[in-house]
């Protein structure tokens, strides 16, 4: 398609007012001097703008960054990367019959993936992705698993890309600058980072696929080779799937960050992700999700899944001066959506956790029977609990190890982290109790303000 825009076909591209437009145009923000006709790129350099503005930036300080170039410096990596492939542009309408694809088709998948409004002109990447979701049609993939699955790449892509751009941005490029580095070299530096990564970026997106696909496919073998043998029953409703769901997080990750500062939570974090990670791994789970503090964990048969829970616990029980878990599981059908697990039983795993105690696994009966007769573990009743949400009472089970370790350890009131008795950096004797802290921080907190630690 021809390259050129008018002010009101722009106007329509941004939702920007031509009047606006104008005065970007004569702030030297978009367009070129002297010519009254735009092109592609300023559609992306106006949206640029408008993201500038909305961030609090004045539009006096964008005119003096487009006439010192520190606007176009800054432009310049985002639109190589945006116009990479070059060549035309095409509607959705065009893009779909090159792909071999109803129009129609292509505007529903467009819309429901989220990538953007069908009116956009489309590149020759869109056409390939569209071209491969005619394939997969043609195959027989249904049109709402096949949106399931591309929500899936989205999601998982973006977040992937995202980490990459920030982690090179906070350990490469502020260092560099830090060191006194001179712009001119840090633009050499992160307009080269694309190029530099390529040789991880493209092979570990092969390898961890080439893992997970091994990986669903033994899954899959497992679960129809269950049904052929009669241990399991195939499910009547389609995308249903028989799970057990465990809720694992930290009990006091809140007053944690609080008393210590959100970089110390964060090394407790990424060191409570590891074991969560090393655990479901072994027992054969799948981390779904984390959100803060907490874990998703899902496993096809609930003894893992108590296994794993214990596992946590154990691990956590041993780390020194360290926050303690608490885990909920329940089993029972979910609907698998969006590479996520959906419904009543998660929503029950996530209760039970959230009515456990520190170092407490909790079990749904549906959990327990399914478990029961593991070695060397017992299931003590817990009584029946209405939890949130739920009109009807539920009964929960205590699961811990038959033969059960002890372990010495000091609660700080403050961070609630527990402390090896030998490790205690200060004690306090207070109301005839003696209190222990981990840090002189969490001391110095205490006796500011005993009573809201009580």
């Amino acid at each position: 398609m021809h390259d050129e825009l008018s002010i009101d076909e722009l106007s329509a591209r941004t939702g920007e007012a031509t009047g606006r437009l104008r005065e970007w145009h004569a702030l030297g923000l978009i367009g070129r001097k002297g010519q009254a006709s735009y092109t592609r790129v300023d559609v992306d350099r106006a949206r640029f703008v408008q993201l500038l503005l909305r961030r609090g930036v004045e539009p006096a300080a964008l005119a003096e960054a487009a006439r010192a170039g520190t606007l176009d410096r800054w432009l310049r990596s985002y639109l190589d990367l945006r116009f990479a492939d070059g060549g035309p542009l095409h509607t959705i309408d065009a893009a779909a019959a090159q792909a071999g694809m109803d129009p129609l088709l292509a505007r529903r998948l467009w819309s429901s993936i989220g990538l953007g409004d069908p009116g956009e002109l489309l590149s020759a990447r869109d056409v390939e992705l569209l071209r491969g979701c005619a394939v997969a049609l043609e195959t027989g993939f249904p049109e709402d698993a096949l949106i399931q699955l591309l929500r899936v790449y989205a999601d998982a892509l973006a977040r992937v890309a995202e980490a990459g751009q920030r982690l090179f941005h906070f350990h490469v490029f502020e260092r560099l600058r830090a060191n006194g580095t001179p712009d001119h070299e840090l633009d050499t530096h992160d307009s080269a980072f694309g190029q530099r990564l390529l040789p991880l970026i493209e092979p570990a997106l092969a390898y961890f696929h080439h893992k997970g696909h091994v990986r669903a496919e033994r899954d899959d073998a497992l679960t129809h080779l269950a049904q052929e043998l009669g241990a399991t029953q195939p499910r009547e409703q389609l995308g249903e799937l028989l799970c057990a769901i465990v809720f694992v997080d930290l009990a006091s990750f809140t007053p944690l960050a609080e008393a210590m500062g959100d970089l110390k939570a964060a090394e407790v974090l990424e060191q409570f992700g590891r074991i969560v990670r090393e655990a479901t791994t072994h027992w054969a789970g799948r981390v779904v999700k984390q959100i803060g503090d907490a874990f998703m964990l899902v496993f096809p048969e609930p003894r893992s899944a108590v296994h794993c829970a214990l596992a946590i616990e154990h691990r956590l029980a041993l780390q020194s001066n360290f926050p303690a878990a608490r885990s909920g599981i329940h089993w029972g059908p979910t609907l698998y959506r969006e590479g996520d697990y959906v419904g009543s039983t998660v929503n029950i795993a996530a209760r039970v956790a959230a009515a456990a105690v520190r170092h407490q696994v909790l079990v749904t009966a549906a959990a327990r029977h399914e478990a029961a007769g593991l070695e060397g573990v017992g299931f003590t009743p817990h009584g029946h609990h209405r939890l949130k949400g739920f009109t009807d009472a539920m009964e929960l089970f205590e699961v811990r190890p038959l033969d059960v370790p002890h372990y010495d350890r000091l609660l700080d009131p403050v961070c609630r982290m527990e402390l090896v008795p030998n490790e205690v950096a200060y004690r306090l004797a207070f109301g005839g109790t003696e209190r222990a802290f981990c840090s002189e921080a969490c001391l110095r907190r205490f006796v500011a303000a005993p009573d809201a630690y009580a």
